[in-house]
């Protein structure tokens, strides 16, 4: 929980750095190359949760790294975790600033799983009839669940909508032994 705050205020205080629409596109680049970074490279995290690397060496190793592929304001920012002792937090300030980036431009981010892929025109319905539901922008991420017989489930935030087969079928089962079923 501690490890949530202490992210949820750095990447706070990034997204208030990046308030203008241009800066937040930015950054948002930036904070997905030190994503793939860190989710590429077990060595690069350890890096970052090294406590015997002194500051000055994890500044300049990070220049090093990043100084060509990131921009000034966000390696003013790994200067600041540097700085602070904080680095090792950065991969939950990534986390928490795409968070906060999706909840100031109205974005939820739904989760469907499928038998198989969807197509074009399916797509387009759930996403216009999950817009519907939740009243924002819907970024839809799909994965394919072989253990689903068919249909779909989709999760938006702690809602789940179970359209697959086996819900069904558990549905129709249990109107039939609570005496719902057909006469």
């Amino acid at each position: 929980m501690v490890n949530v705050r202490v992210a949820r205020r750095y990447a706070e205080a990034l997204a208030e750095m990046a308030e203008e629409p241009k800066y937040v596109d930015v950054i948002a680049k930036d904070l997905e190359i030190l994503r793939r970074s860190v989710r590429e490279s077990r060595d690069f995290l350890l890096f970052l949760k090294s406590p015997i690397i002194n500051k000055a060496r994890k500044h300049e190793i990070l220049l090093s790294l990043f100084s060509e592929k990131i921009q000034k304001v966000t390696l003013g920012f790994l200067a600041i975790l540097v700085e602070k002792g904080r680095e090792n937090y950065l991969p939950d300030i990534i986390e928490q600033f795409f968070v906060i980036r999706d909840e100031r431009q109205g974005i939820v981010n739904v989760e469907v799983k499928g038998v198989g892929d969807f197509s074009g025109d399916q797509t387009t319905l759930l996403q216009q009839k999950l817009e519907s539901f939740a009243n924002k922008k819907v970024r839809i991420s799909f994965s394919v669940d072989r253990e689903l017989v068919g249909g779909f489930v989709a999760r938006v935030g702690d809602t789940v909508f179970d359209g697959s087969i086996r819900r069904q079928l558990e549905l129709l089962r249990q109107r039939f032994v609570g005496g719902n079923g057909l006469n």
